[in-house]
């Protein structure tokens, strides 16, 4: 869709001129001959830039710019005048314009500071779409589950968000922690500001501590530079600290001194760092465990666990596993472009008899791939057998268990590689055998292992 410009102008030939060149750059042009006309067209229209006189009878361009940034604070407004001063220059940014050009100007001038202002525009429009998306995608509301399990998750995450407390969330691999973190800080008055997730297990011990804290010039061969680092990043925000169990001794002190006294010093640095973040950590291990190893300190457990909360695996919500897997068949039949319309029994009846060691995050894999290979309009069971064999309690991809998928995978390729050749062929085996180029006793024997019937395509 084409941008829509409104230029204001109380002289016609300036109207008209604006109208033809900008046109010729493919803008939709609305056109107003005074402040008043103006304002009821921004009124009225969706408008994506205000090209304003300074000077007009009535309302002049700067009453212009005051309404067009109360009505959409997004769109630009460009002023332009023959009476120009710096004093006046000056009045227009300080009131939100985007720009001030002074009559006369060249037409090639005017379009190039309309495509500055537009490109401006469209970046901060989609930014916000993106911000909102993404606090829509987290809100609370959006994890899905009906269990009593995880309708007390969803209490939880309502009475803590509007709080500033530290936040300790328990649960296995694929339960869904950082989702329950992102979804608190975004119900949070911190949803404006940033989210920042760090995995602890993920970063080398080495590197942890510069990537938490940052480090100063000099601080060790290679810090050429200073660097900010996550806790800074996450100032007035909230840092993720995910599968702290893993994090060493030596930095777990750091940790409960940002959590007692809101500072902390860079790599190399003797200067305090004061910041002001909410911590959410997370682990799939027992720290009770830790402690009577004497492999995490006692007062930081302490002092994150605030606000414990308990995500229960998929095993222990099975009532939520059909409507997990109707939220992700929704949601990939949108990315790959899918009509799938429903699941059958005998597909949900298979997903509730599986263990689901990897837990949510497992599922949506499984449905990930198993809209990908589906056809029609319902997801049926066959599409499972390359992935969940029934009444398979030890995982998915275990030993055994994946030794087995393979030889389900090749078996239904064969049979139908060996179909296809047949209805080629019009059962004709010694066709088929020089089309395959296969012997044809080879052949004949791969069909009775298969139950193939070749004359029933003839």
């Amino acid at each position: 869709m084409s941008e829509r410009i409104l230029v204001i102008d109380d002289e016609g030939k300036m109207r008209r001129v604006l109208e033809m060149s900008l046109s010729e750059q493919g803008y939709n042009i609305y056109l107003a001959e005074s402040g008043e006309e103006g304002i009821k067209v921004l009124q009225e229209k969706d408008v994506d830039l205000v090209i304003a006189d300074m000077k007009m009878p009535g309302i002049d361009g700067l009453k212009v710019l005051e309404r067009a940034k109360e009505l959409d604070p997004d769109c630009p407004v460009i002023l332009m005048t023959a009476y120009g001063t710096v004093e006046t220059a000056v009045k227009a940014m300080k009131e939100g314009a985007y720009d001030y050009i002074l009559k006369p100007f060249e037409l090639e001038e005017m379009n190039v500071l309309v495509q500055k202002a537009l490109r401006l525009t469209r970046v901060i429009r989609e930014n916000r779409a993106l911000k909102e998306e993404l606090k829509g995608r987290y809100e609370f509301q959006n994890i899905v589950g009906r269990s009593r399990l995880m309708q007390d998750v969803f209490k939880f995450i309502n009475q803590v968000a509007p709080t500033a407390s530290t936040v300790f969330i328990y649960g296995e691999t694929g339960t869904g922690k950082e989702l329950v973190a992102r979804a608190i800080h975004y119900q949070s008055p911190r949803r404006e500001e940033p989210f920042v997730p760090v995995n602890c297990a993920a970063i080398p011990e080495t590197l942890l501590e510069s990537e938490l804290f940052g480090y100063v010039k000099g601080a060790f061969t290679g810090a050429h530079m200073n660097k900010i680092g996550r806790f800074e990043t996450a100032h007035r925000g909230t840092i993720f600290l995910d599968e702290i169990g893993d994090m060493p001794m030596s930095l777990q002190a750091k940790i409960l001194r940002v959590l007692q006294e809101k500072s902390f010093e860079k790599v190399g640095g003797t200067e305090s760092v004061k910041v002001d973040v909410r911590i959410i950590a997370a682990t799939n291990t027992d720290l009770k465990t830790a402690l009577n190893k004497g492999t995490f300190r006692e007062d930081l457990y302490y002092r994150l666990n605030v606000f414990p909360v308990y995500l229960p695996p998929l095993r222990e919500r099975k009532e939520d596993i059909s409507l997990l897997a109707h939220y992700f068949l929704k949601r990939y039949n949108k990315v790959f472009g899918k009509d799938i319309k429903e699941i059958s029994p005998e597909f949900i009846e298979l997903l509730l008899e599986h263990h689901w060691p990897g837990n949510v995050r497992e599922l949506e894999n499984i449905m990930e791939r198993a809209i990908v290979l589906a056809a029609g309009s319902i997801l049926k069971p066959e599409v499972l057998s390359f992935y969940v064999k029934k009444g398979d309690k030890a995982g998915l991809w275990k030993g055994a268990n994946y030794s087995a998928a393979k030889e389900r995978v090749m078996d239904s390729f064969e049979k139908d590689y060996l179909t296809h050749l047949l209805k080629t062929a019009h059962g004709n085996i010694s066709e088929a055998s020089r089309i395959a180029q296969i012997d044809r006793k080879n052949l004949y024997q791969k069909l009775k292992e298969r139950n193939i019937d070749s004359s029933e395509f003839k």
